[in-house]
This record gives structure tokens, C-alpha cells and sequence, in this order.
């Protein structure tokens, strides 16, 4: 039961957001986790619909978004107003901001269970 709450929220996060942006925005909180199956997952995702490669540079905005979804996700304390303005900047909406911080949460959740689990990257992963 738990599990389908969890696609279900999983599910409506990645509906509201522009793609690439959910994957960039996942992609940098599994990374600051050091969650090698959410990262392999995820860069996947990118690669194979963006053909996005590790080190293929980003936009600025695509940089803040990464950037606010690490903060959350090393210390969501230590976002601040300045990094909510950088996003509005760039034209995002409040549900735009909002959804890039739910992705990263999300992410700590999802990647924090997987490890706690002992869940090791699938074979197509590798």
C-alpha cells in the first residue's frame, strides 16, 4: 500500500514537470545521496530521450535547478530566499520551484529506502 502511495506521488511529481528538468533536478539529488542506483537510473533517462551525457554542459537555469535540488538534499535548511529567486528569475512559477524541491525530496526518500534495503543497481544499469 505504501509503495503505491509512493508511485502515485513519484508519479504526479514527474507528470508536472517539464522532463528534462525532473531528470537534471533527480539526477543531481541522487548524486549528492551517492545513490549509484538512482543516478545510473536517471542518467539513463536523460541519455536515452535527451541524449544528455556526464559532463554535456547544462543551461543556467538548468544549473540553479541541479543546484537547488543538491541544497535540498545535503540540507534543505539551507535554502534560502535567494535561491528561490534565482529560479523565479529564470521564469519559473511557484509550482515550478515547488516541484523541483518535491523531485529532490522524493529522491531522498526513494534513494534512502533502496540503500537501506541493500537494492544494487540492475544489470541494464551497469
Amino acid at each position: 500500500m505504501a509503495y503505491a502511495a509512493w508511485k502515485q506521488l513519484n508519479g504526479s511529481t514527474k507528470e508536472a514537470m517539464d522532463l528534462r528538468r525532473y531528470e537534471l533536478a533527480t539526477v543531481a539529488a541522487a548524486g549528492e545521496l551517492r545513490s549509484s542506483y538512482c543516478s545510473l537510473a536517471h542518467g539513463k533517462v536523460l541519455y536515452d530521450r535527451f541524449g544528455f551525457k556526464p559532463g554535456d554542459p547544462v543551461s543556467d537555469e538548468e544549473r540553479a535547478v541541479q543546484e537547488l535540488a543538491r541544497k535540498v538534499t545535503a540540507d534543505a535548511t539551507a535554502v534560502t530566499q535567494a535561491d528561490i529567486d534565482e529560479l523565479r528569475a529564470f521564469g519559473l512559477s511557484e509550482d515550478e520551484v515547488f516541484d523541483v524541491v518535491l523531485a529532490a525530496a522524493a529522491r531522498c526518500f526513494f534513494s534512502k529506502m533502496l540503500d537501506g534495503l541493500g537494492v544494487a543497481p540492475d544489470a541494464e544499469f551497469r
